[in-house]
Parts: structure tokens; sequence; C-alpha cells
């Protein structure tokens, strides 16, 4: 069997992982899983490794994460959950065959027999939304405060006040922004 990868130990969410493979949603949409190979590649650095992706395996994998997106969107503001989010999360968690397993550690992590398919590895994603969604793990669905992103994160900062899916990139951009627009109103005399 294959062993998890460390993302997926109770306190890392796959899900956001997995949502976060398109990027500025409300932007200059970036793909990150453009080719099956590229899937395959995500699985892999995620402890997913399968052996194979079809072009229709990447589409149905592309609008899972679609509906994950929707369903913690709905979640982090509030709203009803989607029908047919629910309907394609629950539908890939119930297709697949992944174990959970307990390491010496105390850690849950994810094991894929060695015929594993895209399935399979969509099923662990589906679970984890499903966790976190349904609120079993202490933070908060959120999502980020760039106009341009609005990834779904899971804020686990003490007081859950967390702005930015990823300080480094949308929180650098944004407190740039803010700067270069102080420095204008400064230099104009505004």
């Amino acid at each position: 069997m294959r062993s998890g990868h460390p993302d997926f130990r109770l306190g890392n969410v796959l899900m956001t992982s997995f949502t976060a493979t398109l990027t500025e949603r409300c932007g200059d949409a970036v793909e990150r899983i453009p080719t099956p190979q590229r899937l395959l590649d995500w699985f892999a650095l995620h402890g997913l490794a399968v052996e194979s992706c079809s072009a229709a395996q990447l589409d149905l994998a592309r609008e899972f994460r679609e509906a994950i997106h929707a369903a913690a969107t709905a979640a982090a503001v509030g709203d009803a959950l989607p029908e047919q989010a629910l309907r394609i999360i629950n539908d890939r968690s119930m297709q697949g065959r992944a174990a959970a397993v307990l390491t010496p550690e105390r850690h849950r992590e994810w094991r894929l027999g060695p015929t594993s398919s895209v399935d399979d590895a969509l099923s662990v994603i589906a679970a984890d939304a499903v966790g976190v969604i349904a609120g079993e793990r202490d933070g908060k669905l959120a999502l980020c405060a760039s106009p341009t992103c609005r990834a779904a994160f899971f804020d686990t900062s003490q007081s859950r006040t967390r702005k930015w899916c990823d300080m480094n990139t949308c929180g650098n951009r944004q407190k740039k922004a803010r700067f270069q627009a102080n420095q204008r109103r400064n230099t104009t005399g505004g």
C-alpha cells in the first residue's frame, strides 16, 4: 500500500490545497493542472500517487475541485451549500477505495492500494472536504481578501481573523499595493 503524505494529518487541509490548483479566480485565472500528467504530479506530491489519468478523469477532477470551492465559499460566508456541489462531493467520496490508517505518532494518514485510480485519490480529498465543511476541525473556512484571488482557505490562527490564503503571495501583493497607493497620495499632496 502507498503511504499518505504528512499533508493528510488532521491539522492540514488537503481540500484547500486542491482548490488552489486554480489561482486568481477573479482575475487572470491560472490553471495549475492543465494536463492529466500535471494532475498525476499533484497527486504524487500529496501522497496520492496513481498510475494513470485520462483527459476525462482530469475534467472530472476539475469539476470536483470547483464543487469543493463552491461549497467552501458558501460555508465561509454562511450561505446554504449548493446542491450540485454537495452531490459531486458526495459522489466522489463514495467512489474511492482509500483507507485511513493511524501512525505511531497518532496521526491519521491515507493509504491507497497498489492499483489505485484517480477515483481513489479524489475520494481522499472528498473525505477531507466533508470533514472541514462539516465543522469537524478546529478552525474556520474563510475567503482570501485579495479581490483577484478569493481562494478558500482554512484559518487556524488563534483569533480566526486571517485575511489572505497565503501571506507570501496575496498578503504581500495587497500590502505592496496599499503602500504604493499611499506613496502616490503623499507625492501628489493628497
